[in-house]
């Protein structure tokens, strides 16, 4: 009885000790033996020795934020999607699909068809309970619309719904259009965050006129106290060096274009799409890039003649020389 008790044991410590070697095998390089460590920023396993990446495109199982103490950590972990401006109800109450299937696919039977529906109504009736809600669906609806069409990033979109709330809790509404508003804040929203649009462009995705666009925008911006700087023109050359499909020397060009301009004060009175579109033709012609003023005047959406003008003034207040 002792003997096999004896063999039983022996043989259970020579499995561990297998077991033991083949982990420390897998935690040592291939190549020189060295020790591995994962490298969470990278995705990668490497050795600390020889730098032999043994493993690469790991899984990364953490949450997508970071937290720098523990106060931080508890106040950012959560359950379900963020709130966000971008929603009347800041994305806290519950939406009811449209899709009359169960949790397997299944179609629904009439019965809870009609069921569902009654439920979707009432779900509906509390979400905006009353007209400052409906009101502030309406408009963040319209500036998600508006974005989608214009481009622009989210945090430009979160920007605009912050001003527009801002303008409906101070009462700003009164004798001006929903729509009126919400594209004022997204126009400055847009030239806040660096990714300015021309009046030409957000009106043509706009259900308002240009001229009430910015009336309501000149109200807007000085009755809340909005910080918004003059629209730089180099922040239009990316987009027109990339709807023309130019290179980066082009754009680098522009840009060189664009600083020497504003040296010499012609940035003074004269429109920063205008120069940018000016800009970027000069610096095509001086690349020895094929360009013409139509196909700059239709993504800039300005004139022919306003391209003519200000390159010409670009390239005398440039020291660059002008292409033949």
């Amino acid at each position: 009885m002792t003997d096999t008790t004896t063999r039983t044991y022996t043989g259970e410590t020579e499995t561990q000790t297998e077991s033991t070697q083949q982990a420390d095998e897998e935690e040592r390089c291939p190549e020189c033996g060295g020790r591995l460590v994962s490298d969470a920023e990278h995705a990668e396993t490497v050795c600390e020795e020889c730098g032999l990446v043994v493993e690469e495109d790991e899984i990364d199982r953490g949450p997508e934020w970071r937290a720098f103490d523990a106060a931080e950590k508890d106040e950012k972990s959560r359950v379900g999607a963020p709130t966000t401006k971008m929603m009347h109800d800041q994305g806290l109450s519950t939406n009811i699909g449209w899709q009359d299937k169960d949790a397997y696919g299944k179609a629904l039977s009439s019965r809870q068809r009609q069921k569902m529906q009654r439920l979707r109504t009432w779900n509906e009736r509390f979400r905006t309970r009353d007209s400052k809600e409906r009101n502030l669906k309406q408009a963040l609806g319209e500036i998600d619309r508006m974005a989608s069409a214009l481009g622009l990033p989210e945090n430009v979109r979160e920007t605009a719904s912050v001003i527009y709330r801002r303008a409906l809790e101070e009462d700003l509404l009164p004798g001006r259009s929903i729509e009126g508003v919400a594209t004022a804040s997204l126009y400055a929203a847009a030239r806040q965050a660096g990714t300015p649009r021309s009046l030409d462009e957000i009106s043509a995705v706009s259900r308002v006129d240009r001229m009430e666009l910015t009336r309501t925008y000149r109200y807007i911006v000085r009755q809340l106290g909005l910080e918004v700087k003059p629209a730089d023109p180099e922040h239009y050359v990316p987009r027109f060096v990339s709807g023309l499909d130019l290179s980066d020397e082009t754009e680098r060009m522009a840009r060189e274009l664009l600083d020497s301009a504003r040296s010499e004060g012609v940035h003074s009175g004269k429109s920063p799409v205008g120069l940018a579109a000016a800009a970027v033709y000069a610096a095509a012609l001086l690349t020895n890039e094929k360009v013409t003023q139509n196909e700059v005047s239709e993504v800039a959406n300005i004139s022919e003649v306003t391209i003519r003008n200000r390159y010409k003034e670009l390239l005398e207040a440039s020291d660059t020389a002008t292409p033949a």
